[in-house]
């Protein structure tokens, strides 16, 4: 006898969404009403067949937006944590010397100054650093990569430092003032040296004279 062909309004459904339908007897799916017939011969009985549900997707986070600037995530914890840019809020207390950070991630960081821990190990020449950043600044010694360049000159850096510290040139900007004389360097190391100035240190050696100098650049 002849098995009567049964196309259900679900089985259309599904098959106009693109959807599998899966067999009431034994739950297999199949890609279309068509082949749902096909199999239901199996059974010896006409197939009535139970679309499969399309995944829901998940509904988008709404952004959380910071007060005080234009900064936006969807999570609650990044935000507190951005926060603190803004309250100067440093909740994570190293016990070791008693500094302060922002972020734990911050204090993971300092807290090896205290244990020596280098767990970032550079892959061509061995040498270990305490941070990530370091370890990437390091390697493009190796490979040559200034990726950080000067928008005004076009001079490029490894490190984005070195880069903030040449753009002043640009700017005139002089942010280190001895707390002294009130003079104002674009370097921090160019404020270290003239502090020698005021207190008399000379931690370098001329290796030509043996004369004490407070700069290493001294010169005949």
């Amino acid at each position: 006898m002849m098995m009567e062909s049964v196309t259900t309004a679900e089985e259309e459904a599904a098959a106009a969404a693109g959807r599998p339908v899966s067999c009431p007897v034994c739950g297999l799916h199949v890609t279309s009403p068509l082949a749902l017939q096909s199999h239901a011969k199996q059974h010896g009985r006409p197939p009535t067949a139970t679309a499969t549900p399309a995944a829901t997707p998940a509904p988008a986070r709404p952004l959380l937006c910071c007060d005080q600037c234009a900064y936006s995530t969807d999570k609650r914890s990044r935000l507190n944590s951005h926060r603190r840019i803004h309250t100067g809020e440093k909740p994570y207390v190293c016990v070791a010397c008693g500094k302060a950070f922002t972020q734990s991630g911050n204090l993971h960081n300092h807290q090896r100054t205290h244990t020596g821990e280098k767990p970032y190990k550079c892959d061509v020449c061995g040498k270990a650093f305490a941070v990530s950043g370091a370890l990437n600044n390091h390697q493009r010694t190796h490979t040559g990569e200034k990726p950080y360049k000067c928008v005004a000159c076009g001079k490029a850096f490894t490190q984005s430092g070195a880069l903030h510290s040449h753009q002043r040139t640009h700017t005139g900007e002089k942010p280190y003032k001895c707390a002294l004389c009130g003079k104002a360097f674009t370097q921090s190391g160019a404020l270290r040296s003239h502090r020698r100035v005021h207190v008399g240190e000379k931690p370098h050696r001329c290796s030509v004279c043996g004369k004490a100098v407070t700069q290493s650049e001294h010169k005949h």
